[in-house]
């Protein structure tokens, strides 16, 4: 994974930038994501020499949802305009002709070179021979041929269909018998083994069936998913199987046995959507193992290379992939295209063929002096300088950096430095952003395999932005600073719960350093410990023992437990007026005339802030405003009228007081 020495990349919550960091790419994932041409990256870590592709667009189609290559070494396309047949040979492409389909689907050779189509969704199967297209078949209650195989054994042609997931045999004559009918709707994939063995996948529910003659078929493997897009057979009969966990309307057919409406339309290109794609392989036996799976793309073709591997493409990224017997994926290719339609890995004539836009890449071979891996960009959060660039390679390896303040380069990046044989100082100026490319110009079989970036970002200034008092047994809100104590319907408390919030853009270690000073006082006062070391973002302090009055809390930030002295910033904030109270008020000349109960609240600091009475014992308070109608003073006279609840007899009447601090006094008076 890319991983940054002392801590995680700037950005995260819990990055923390201590003195020198690192890029470190030494993961599969870490190397993927920028610039591939001409190389491979493994799961394992390790850049080579990988597909070196050439580019033909092809502006006659907006995708090409099958390709088949010609002795020639010209490529025939099945595309989703109109049904088109293209035909592409030295970079120049013809329209071989216009079957007015939706698409084409499928080719594959078949009697003496004629070429076999696939179409949808009028359920035909047609020919090109001699340089003509024609109708084969167009079989009756068929909408979609998904896929067609040839079967040299008994020379024949097999056609998924849909929308009743029959398979079908068809002859050169173009008579068409069902051949087996799955319980599903469609059957998406069919491919034809040796010893005449026919395997057939399905949709809406991806199940590959092993069919051994006509109506003999089983179930070899339930994949749990939505469709088994494609199969292929080596000369051995091993067989290899895609499957997607894919939406429904969008790849997949629709319950009606139509294209899903991303699909639908008159260009018919394949759905923009997300899936879950896995690779499996079946040995002779017909035992499972699944060799690829990805949480992130589905797989949209495949086929069995030279080397005997299989390879798929990708339905997100445009990707290549090929996978060993040890589970160890390589990503072989990454074309600026969304989908891989059609691969062709074996044999003379080899390409990738790419959809969103249409182009063909013919695969000029492994490796090449033109190999080129470009990283992701990497972002050190803040603008850094770097250090001392090392790799580790087998082989001679060209690397080189780049630097710039955009999330993607552009013309403010700087040039790419000079090319480095051998670890040294980086050749790019400070800035946020970095990236490597590396080049095989002179060693195709070298393999990259760590890379590791040294930086030191700039120190930023951590600011204080709000500083709080409250109780604390209850938490302040605001940019008000309200006093010590708790609310009315609680008890006072002498600790007052300190907080601060602080802007930490570069996420370094801090210390905080509190203080406080009397308000019309010029002495500041430590209120932590000597020695206390306080990194987090409140405090209790305990006033019990401190003069009563209004008070200042000074809180200061500073980076040093991150950074060398040279290096250390601060801030300081001081925080509203902070009342300390601990003193209840008292009440004077309390007395009663009739039902009114009259008196004088007064305390020390002030204000009050509330006036209650009740009949004793019975816990029924009732609040009372103070003659001139607001608390807002340390002297506050009162007169209740208590008539509303006083018992028509003698009793008992309680006064009770509160200060702003929500200290409080009860004092009684006798109502005859």
């Amino acid at each position: 994974m890319l991983s940054v020495g002392f801590g995680a990349l700037l950005g995260a919550p819990d990055a923390q930038a201590v003195g020198t960091r690192t890029f470190q790419l030494d993961k599969g994932e870490d190397f993927k994501g920028g610039d591939l041409k001409g190389v491979a990256v493994d799961a394992s870590g390790k850049v080579r020499a990988g597909l070196s592709l050439g580019a033909s667009a092809v502006n006659e189609a907006s995708a090409i949802w099958a390709a088949l290559p010609e002795k020639d070494g010209a490529v025939l396309l099945g595309t989703g305009n109109e049904g088109k047949l293209l035909r592409l040979k030295d970079g120049k492409v013809s329209v071989v002709a216009e079957t007015k389909a939706l698409v084409i689907t499928s080719l594959v050779e078949a009697w003496g070179g004629t070429v076999v189509m696939g179409t949808m969704p009028d359920g035909k199967v047609m020919k090109l021979d001699r340089g003509k297209v024609t109708d084969l078949v167009s079989i009756k209650g068929v909408e979609h041929i998904w896929s067609v195989a040839f079967d040299k054994k008994s020379n024949s042609v097999f056609a998924a269909t849909g929308p009743e997931g029959k398979l079908y045999r068809v002859d050169q004559n173009g008579t068409a018998q069902v051949y087996f009918d799955a319980a599903e709707q469609h059957l998406m994939s069919v491919a034809v083994a040796p010893d005449g063995t026919v395997y057939a996948g399905a949709s809406e529910k991806a199940k590959l069936y092993k069919i051994t003659g006509p109506g003999r078929g089983s179930v070899m493997h339930d994949f749990g998913r939505t469709e088994v897009r494609a199969i292929s057979v080596t000369p051995k009969g091993v067989v290899y199987a895609i499957a997607n966990e894919i939406q429904s309307g969008s790849y997949a057919p629709t319950r009606s046995g139509r294209m899903g409406p991303d699909a639908a339309g008159p260009t018919a290109k394949p759905p923009k959507t997300r899936g879950k794609g896995t690779l499996v392989q079946f040995e002779a036996d017909g035992t499972p193992d699944v060799l690829l799976d990805d949480k992130d793309e589905h797989f949209t073709s495949l086929t069995v290379g030279d080397d005997g591997k299989p390879y798929v493409g990708t339905g997100v990224e445009g990707r290549v992939y090929t996978v060993d017997d040890a589970h160890n994926s390589v990503l072989m290719a990454d074309t600026e295209e969304r989908q891989i339609g059609a691969l062709s890995l074996g044999g003379k004539t080899k390409f990738v063929a790419a959809s969103d836009p249409a182009v063909l890449h013919p695969v000029r071979g492994v490796g090449g002096t033109d190999s080129v891996w470009t990283s992701k960009v990497l972002d050190a959060g803040i603008r850094a300088r770097w250090g001392r660039m090392s790799w580790v390679s087998s082989g001679t390896l060209e690397l080189s950096t780049r630097s710039g303040n955009t999330k993607e380069p552009d013309d403010t990046w700087s040039a790419w430095g000079k090319g480095m044989a051998a670890p040294g100082a980086v050749d790019a100026p400070a800035a946020r952003f970095f990236q490597v490319r590396a080049r095989w110009n002179k060693d195709a079989s070298s393999v990259l395999s760590e890379l590791t970036v040294p930086f030191v970002t700039d120190n930023l200034r951590a600011v204080i932005t709000g500083v709080d008092a409250g109780p604390k047994s209850a938490s302040s809100s605001g940019d008000s600073v309200p006093q010590s104590g708790g609310p009315v319907d609680g008890s006072a408390s002498s600790k007052l719960n300190l907080t601060w919030r602080v802007d930490n853009p570069d996420k370094d270690k801090l210390r905080y350093r509190v203080q406080y000073r009397l308000v019309g006082a010029t002495t500041w006062y430590e209120l932590l410990k000597p020695g206390e070391k306080l990194t987090s973002e409140s405090y209790s302090w305990e006033t019990a023992t401190l003069p009563e009055g209004e008070y200042r809390i000074r809180v200061t930030a500073s980076d040093e437990l991150s950074n060398p002295p040279a290096r250390v910033r601060k801030h300081s904030l001081e925080s509203g007026i902070v009342l300390v109270d601990n003193t209840p008020p008292r009440v004077e000349g309390l007395t009663i005339a009739g039902k009114k109960v009259q008196g004088r609240a007064i305390d020390g600091v002030g204000p009050i802030q509330r006036i209650e009475v009740s009949v004793a014992g019975s816990d029924d308070w009732y609040p009372f405003e103070p003659k001139d109608g607001i608390f807002d003073e340390q002297s506050e006279e009162f007169e209740a009228d208590v008539s509303s609840f006083a018992p028509a007899g003698p009793a008992l009447l309680s006064v009770r007081v509160y200060d702003k601090a929500n200290n409080f006094v009860v004092r009684n008076v006798s109502l005859k």
